[in-house]
């Protein structure tokens, strides 16, 4: 089997298996593709992406230092590898796992940027909630603090995601997976109250799946939400730069600062691994260092 038709069935497999993201799979194609474009290279090596030995993976990640890339690049393209690799082994193609013994690069990652809980009361209070666009701006800003969603998870909510009976909400995150997100009763009201004082004069008798609508009745984007979330940020009094994901870190921070569990925290955000979830704790420990050495008298 050629190395092409090696990569389009494991990509095949992650498609039906772990429902991945179309970019996520083609990120897997083209970093597979580079290892087998060096094998193919190798004077003395007749291996393929099927055959390859320890030695061939070593010696294309040195290749890889060579051209300059970052340690988080190659981190990436070496952990791509490893998924495949482990793909062979349990589809019983080969009988080993040649980066089994492979030491990737370790990464340290950067800690997410968060806002205080006094920013969060700040920013939430922002909006004019005398205007429709206000109403809208409140309640997504709640909804987004309440859940901890992603931006692009909150702007493809439906009329129907809600459960007010419940209190929860309904979200198709990465990998078109489900998840249930409890929701607080002070951002359900704003939303309650969204879709009874503003959401029909935005509609103006238009009709619309979205939850949430622009001044024209389309549905919210990323892009209009990022604008708007600045500029609330500045009307605020906040002056750190500001990403539409400040909200939902912020939510798992607060959530550990008031002693939340981690897993439900980790189910909560639709992180498939508890590692990414984990990060978190390190703010937390960070921010608590930081309190200690501010108030303690001897510190």
């Amino acid at each position: 089997m050629q190395d092409s038709d090696l990569i389009q069935q494991f990509l095949d497999d992650l498609l039906v298996e772990e429902g991945l993201a179309e970019n996520t799979l083609e990120a897997y194609r083209l970093d597979l593709l580079g290892l087998a474009e060096f094998l193919a290279q190798q004077a003395n090596s007749a291996h393929s992406l099927l055959t390859m030995t320890p030695e061939d993976l070593a010696n294309y990640m040195e290749q890889l230092y060579s051209r300059k890339l970052t340690a988080t690049t190659v981190a990436r393209k070496m952990s791509a590898i490893r998924h495949y690799c482990r793909h062979l082994l349990v589809t019983e193609q080969r009988p080993d796992d040649p980066t089994r013994l492979l030491q990737l690069p370790k990464i340290r990652r950067p800690l997410p940027k968060t806002f205080s809980e006094e920013e969060v009361e700040d920013l939430l209070n922002a909006p004019d909630q005398t205007t429709e666009l206000g109403l809208r701006d409140a309640a997504m800003l709640e909804l987004l603090y309440a859940t901890g969603l992603r931006v692009s998870e909150l702007v493809e909510l439906t009329t129907d995601s809600l459960d007010e009976q419940f209190g929860l909400i309904r979200v198709i995150g990465k990998g078109n997976k489900e998840r249930l997100i409890p929701v607080g009763e002070v951002a359900m009201e704003r939303v309650a109250h969204y879709q009874q004082a503003a959401r029909p004069i935005l509609l103006a008798g238009r009709t619309a799946t979205a939850l949430f609508v622009t001044a024209r009745g389309g549905a919210m984007t990323r892009q209009n939400f990022w604008y708007l979330i600045r500029r609330h940020a500045v009307m605020a009094g906040i002056r750190k730069e500001i990403s539409p994901h400040l909200l939902r870190h912020s939510f798992a921070v607060h959530l550990l600062n008031h002693d939340a569990d981690l897993r439900a925290i980790q189910m909560m955000l639709g992180h498939a691994d508890i590692s990414t979830t984990e990060i978190y704790t390190h703010i937390s420990k960070v921010r608590m260092k930081q309190v200690y050495q501010r108030t303690h008298p001897r510190a």
